[in-house]
C-alpha cells in the first residue's frame, strides 16, 4: 500500500497559523489532497500535547478519524558556533512515553508553551542530537528545509558551508535532510555532501487547506506501516518518490528584497554585489545562490541512489490561475476545486491519475493547463524573500510576450 506521507507542520498553537490547524481539519483535507499519513507538529507544545493524547488512538502509528499520526515537532536551536547559527530540527518520536522524557529534557532550556516551534538560545545542534540520542534511539532528528536562508542548515544567513561542522561527532545520528519548497533534490544531487542522505519533503504547513498541507509529501510502500518500518525506510533511503513543488514556486529561490520588490538571478546578484539597487540595504540570497556556491557536480548529475520525484501545482494554484483571481482562498477557486473533489475522489487522483479526456468535459482549458502540470511544462516567475513564484501556464506566456512587445512598441 502507498502511503502519501506530510511529516513536517504545525498545530494551531504555532505562530502564524490557522486556528484550522487541529487534528480535525487536518485529516478533513488532508484526505482530499491524497494525504494517508500526517505529522503532528508541535508536541512539544503542553495543550497541543494534551490534547493529542486525548484524541488520537494506537500506538507508535496513531490514528484519528482513519487518518495515520506520527508524533512530530520542530524546535529552533540558535547558538554561537563561528557565528551566529541558526537551525532548525525535525524531529520524529515512537510514543508518548518517549515524548514526554523529550519535553523533560527540553524544558529547562526554552519556554515550550510560548510557540508550538519553542526556540532554544545557546543549546547547539550537536547537543540536541546527543542528547535525544541518549533518551531513545528511534528518535528521528531532521535538519528542516535546509537550503532556506534564515533558519536552515546551509541557509545563507545563518548556517552552515559543510554539515560535519554543524553535527561534528554526531552527524553519523543525522540519515536525512528535508529539501524545502525552494529547491527539488535535483538540485541537492549538484551538492555531493547530500547524497549519503535521503531526501524527504514535507509541506512545513502552516494552515489545512489542501493547497498547503501536502503540497510537498513523502511516499512510502508498506504492507502494514509501523514507526519502526518508517524510520528504517528514512534511514536506509527507501522511499518509493517525493512529491514536490517546483522550486521556482518557493518563497526563497531567487535571491531579492521584497520591500523594494527586487527579485534577482544569482548572476544579477553577482554583478550588484549582493546589494540592493534601491534601497542599497544586503539582499536576500536565495536557495539556488547558495546550491550554486556549494555545487560540485554538474547540472543534471544523478547520485546511484536517487529516488524519483514528481513536481507538480497544487491544483487550487491552477484554479486560481484559470480563473485569474489573485487569492486563492476565494469562494470562486474553492467551488471548482470542490467540483473535481466530488467527481474524481482527491487532488492526487486529478493531478496523476484522472485521464485528461475525463478532465476535458469540465473545461478543456482547464485540462490542457493540468497536463502542462504533468509534464512538467510550467514556467515561473520565481519567488524570494517570502514572496512565492508566480506559475505561467503557455498561455500566460504568450500574454506576458505580446504585452512586453506592445510596451516596447
Amino acid at each position: 500500500m502507498k502511503y502519501y506521507a506530510d511529516l513536517h507542520n504545525h498545530s494551531k498553537y504555532s505562530r502564524a497559523t490557522s486556528p484550522q490547524m487541529d487534528l480535525h481539519w487536518q485529516t478533513h483535507y488532508g484526505k482530499i489532497k491524497g494525504l494517508n499519513m500526517l505529522g503532528t507538529g508541535d508536541f512539544t507544545h503542553p495543550l497541543w500535547l494534551k490534547e493529542l493524547k486525548q484524541k488520537l488512538t494506537g500506538n507508535s502509528i496513531y490514528n484519528y478519524n482513519g487518518m495515520n499520526w506520527v508524533l512530530s515537532a520542530e524546535v529552533s536551536n540558535i547558538y554561537h558556533d563561528e557565528g551566529l547559527k541558526k537551525i532548525h530540527h525535525i524531529l520524529l518520536a515512537p510514543d508518548f512515553e518517549t515524548v514526554d522524557q523529550i519535553i523533560e529534557l527540553l524544558n529547562p532550556k526554552g519556554k515550550l508553551a510560548s510557540d508550538g516551534r519553542p526556540i532554544f538560545g545557546g543549546y547547539s545542534s550537536r547537543d540536541l542530537v546527543y542528547d535525544l540520542k541518549h533518551i531513545n534511539q528511534n528518535i528521528e532528528i531532521i535538519p528542516a528545509h535546509i537550503w532556506t536562508p534564515w533558519f536552515s542548515l546551509f541557509g545563507s544567513k545563518s548556517g552552515y558551508n559543510n554539515i560535519k561542522d554543524c553535527y561534528k561527532d554526531q552527524l553519523k545520528y543525522v540519515h536525512a535532510l528535508e529539501t524545502g519548497l525552494s529547491s527539488d533534490p535535483e538540485m541537492n544531487w549538484q551538492v555531493s555532501q547530500t547524497h549519503r542522505y535521503t531526501l524527504l519533503s514535507n509541506s512545513d504547513s502552516h494552515s489545512p487547506w489542501p493547497w498547503r498541507l501536502g503540497r510537498e509529501c513523502n511516499v512510502f510502500d508498506f504492507e502494514q506501516v509501523t514507526y519502526e518500518k518508517l524510520i528504517k525506510n528514512i534511514r536506509e533511503n527507501k522511499l518509493d518518490s517525493t512529491i514536490e513543488v517546483d522550486p521556482n514556486y518557493g518563497k526563497y529561490h531567487y535571491d531579492g528584497h521584497r520591500a523594494c520588490g527586487i527579485s534577482l538571478s544569482p548572476e544579477q546578484t553577482r554583478q550588484v554585489g549582493g546589494i540592493c539597487p534601491k534601497c542599497h540595504a544586503p539582499l536576500t540570497i536565495g536557495v539556488l545562490s547558495r546550491v550554486m556556491e556549494l555545487t560540485d557536480k554538474p547540472i543534471g548529475f544523478k547520485p546511484d541512489n536517487a529516488v524519483p520525484f514528481k513536481s507538480v501545482l497544487p491544483l487550487a494554484e491552477i484554479i486560481r490561475v484559470w480563473k485569474n483571481i489573485a487569492n486563492i482562498n476565494s469562494q470562486t477557486v474553492r467551488r471548482a476545486y470542490d467540483d473535481f473533489i466530488n467527481k474524481f475522489g482527491n487532488e492526487f487522483k486529478v493531478l496523476f491519475e484522472t485521464p485528461i479526456m475525463e478532465l476535458n468535459k469540465i473545461d478543456e482549458t482547464l485540462a490542457d493547463m493540468i497536463l502542462q502540470n504533468r509534464e512538467g511544462k510550467i514556467s515561473y516567475t520565481p519567488g524570494f524573500d517570502g514572496v512565492y513564484g508566480e506559475p505561467l501556464f503557455s498561455k500566460n506566456v504568450v500574454k506576458m510576450e505580446e504585452k512586453k512587445l506592445n510596451e516596447f512598441f
